[in-house]
C-alpha cells in the first residue's frame, strides 16, 4: 500500500492519514454477514433495494439509526464489485480479482439479506414484490438499484464478445477481454466508444483509450496503432477546465477523435464496426478494428421503467437536493438508478449517502430536510500508468475541487489516490458508512490557506 502521506505532501496530508487512520481503528474489522434469505421477514422499518455502492452504504448508516434487525437488503448478487478499479484491470495494471468480494462480507453485521430479485414496487401499499414470490413492506424506502447495461442493443452483441479483439470494462464478463485485445495488437485501427445514452463514470470510455496508447508506446507498437475515440457526444467532457487539458493531450498524443458518432452494430467475425452519424440520422459508416473497446448503451433498470416511482424516462424521480423522492415521502433514491442531474460515479454516491442519511434522519423526525446535496461527482481521468487529472465538479459543471492544486494537471498522487488510496476509503469506510465524500476535506484545506 502506498502511503497517504505520499499522496499530497505538506502538513495537510499528514492531517488526513492522521484522520485516515483514526476513521478505520475505530471501525474494527470487517464482520461477516451471516444471515440468510429464507429466514426474511416481510416487514422492516427500512427496505433498501440493491447491494451496490449505494445500498451496502445506506445500510450501513440506517442500521446506525433504527436497528440492524429492522433494515433488510434485497440483492440477488452473491459478489460485490468495485467497478471504479476495473478501467485499470483492463489496461492490466490491477487483477480482477481484487475487484470483488462475497455479498455475505460486505451486508452490514446483523442486517437481513434478502437474496432476491425486485420484480414490483408498490409505493402506494408501501411494498415490493421479488422474484420469489415475496411481498415485503416497509416503512421506508431506500433505492439503490444502480443502471442496466444494454449490450443487446448494439447488433452482433452481446454475443461478438466470443471473438477475439473486443473488450468492455463495463462487465466482469467482458473487462479481462479488454486486456487481452490490447496484448494481441498488432497493427491497425484500436476504436473506443462511447454510446447515446447516460452512462455510469462518463470518463471511463477515454480512460482506457489513454492507458492504450500509453500501453503501445511501451510496448513498440505505436506508430502500429491509430487510435479512435467516437462518441455520441460532442464534446470530450462536459467540464471545461478539464476538457481543454484533455484535449492538449489529445492533441500531443496523435489521437483521433469523431464526435456524434454512435455504434449500432459489432460484426465481430469480420473485426468490423458500425457508427451512426447522429447528425444526418440513417447515415452510417463500417470502420475495421484490430481492437474494439465497447462502452454498451444504458438505462433504468427493467423494474424501475414501469414503476410510479420514476419519471418518464424511467429514472427514480428525486428532489435534487435532498434525495427524497418527488411524490411519495417515505420513498428515496441513491446513486445510478436516479434522475439526479449530475455525474454517475462512486465519488457522488458516497457525497450523496451523507445528505441522504440527513434527510432520512430529519424525516423520521417528522422535520423538514435541510442540507442540500451540490451535485458533487468526481472522475479520476487516467491519462496514463502513473497520472491522473482529476475531475470534480457540482451540478453547474464548475469544479468543485478538494485539493489546494491545479486538479486539470496530470498528475501521480492523483493516479496513487485512484489505484491505491479510494479502493481502501470504499471497502473500510464508505461501504461501513463513515465516508460521505471530502466536503470536510476541502474545509481543511481552505482553512489551513486563509
Amino acid at each position: 500500500m502506498v502511503p497517504l502521506v505520499a499522496v499530497v505532501s505538506g502538513p495537510r496530508a499528514q492531517l488526513f492519514a492522521c484522520l485516515f487512520r483514526l476513521g478505520t481503528q475505530q471501525i474494527g474489522p470487517l464482520q461477516l454477514h451471516t444471515g440468510v434469505s429464507h429466514a426474511a421477514r416481510n416487514h422492516y422499518e427500512v427496505l433498501v433495494l440493491g447491494g451496490g455502492s449505494g445500498g451496502i452504504t445506506m445500510a450501513a448508516r440506517m442500521k446506525r439509526k433504527v436497528g440492524a434487525e429492522k433494515v433488510a437488503v434485497v440483492e440477488p448478487s452473491e459478489r460485490h464489485f468495485y467497478q471504479p478499479i476495473w478501467t485499470l484491470v483492463g489496461a492490466g495494471a490491477k487483477q480482477l480479482s481484487s475487484s470483488g468480494r462475497p455479498t455475505a462480507s460486505v451486508i452490514p453485521s446483523g442486517v437481513e439479506w434478502i437474496k432476491a430479485r425486485v420484480v414490483e414496487l408498490n409505493p402506494d401499499k408501501n411494498c415490493i414484490h421479488t422474484d420469489n414470490g415475496k411481498e415485503i413492506s416497509y416503512r421506508y424506502l431506500i433505492i439503490a438499484l444502480g443502471i442496466q447495461l444494454d449490450y443487446e442493443k448494439i447488433k452482433g452483441l452481446p454475443e461478438g464478445f466470443a471473438h477475439p479483439k473486443i473488450g468492455s470494462n463495463y462487465s466482469v464478463k467482458t473487462v479481462e477481454k479488454t486486456w487481452k485485445a490490447l496484448q494481441d495488437f498488432k497493427e491497425g485501427n484500436a476504436i473506443f466508444t462511447f454510446p447515446n445514452t447516460p452512462v455510469k463514470c462518463a470518463g471511463a470510455p477515454q480512460k482506457i483509450m489513454y492507458l492504450s496508447e500509453a500501453y503501445f508506446r511501451k510496448t513498440g507498437k505505436r506508430s502500429k496503432a491509430n487510435i479512435i475515440f467516437n462518441t455520441s457526444l460532442g464534446a470530450i467532457f462536459g467540464v471545461k477546465k478539464y476538457a481543454d487539458a484533455l484535449q492538449d493531450i489529445i492533441r500531443e498524443r496523435n489521437l483521433t477523435v469523431n464526435y456524434k458518432q454512435n455504434l449500432v452494430e459489432v460484426r465481430a467475425d469480420k473485426q468490423e464496426a458500425v457508427f451512426e452519424n447522429l447528425d444526418k440520422p440513417g447515415e452510417t459508416q463500417v470502420i475495421s478494428y484490430e481492437m474494439l473497446h465497447v462502452t454498451p448503451p444504458m438505462s433504468p433498470p427493467d423494474v424501475l421503467k414501469t414503476s410510479s416511482v420514476a419519471d418518464a424516462a424511467g429514472w427514480v424521480d428525486v428532489d435534487k437536493e435532498t434525495l427524497q423522492h418527488k411524490r411519495y415521502p417515505n420513498v428515496f433514491g441513491i446513486g445510478d438508478c436516479t434522475n439526479l442531474p449530475t455525474s454517475k460515479t462512486a465519488a457522488a454516491v458516497a457525497a450523496q449517502s451523507g445528505i441522504l442519511d440527513k434527510t432520512i434522519s430529519l424525516i423520521m423526525k417528522n422535520q423538514t430536510p435541510t442540507k442540500k446535496y451540490d451535485g458533487y461527482t468526481s472522475c479520476p481521468l487516467v491519462t496514463d500508468y502513473n497520472r491522473v487529472i482529476l475531475a470534480e465538479f457540482d451540478y453547474k459543471a464548475e469544479p468543485l475541487e478538494t485539493f489546494p492544486v491545479d486538479q486539470s494537471k496530470e498528475r501521480l498522487s492523483m493516479y496513487l489516490m485512484k489505484a491505491d488510496l479510494m479502493p481502501l476509503l470504499y471497502w473500510n469506510m464508505m461501504l461501513r458508512g463513515y465516508w460521505g465524500g471530502p466536503a470536510f476535506l476541502r474545509k481543511l484545506f481552505h482553512l489551513g490557506m486563509s
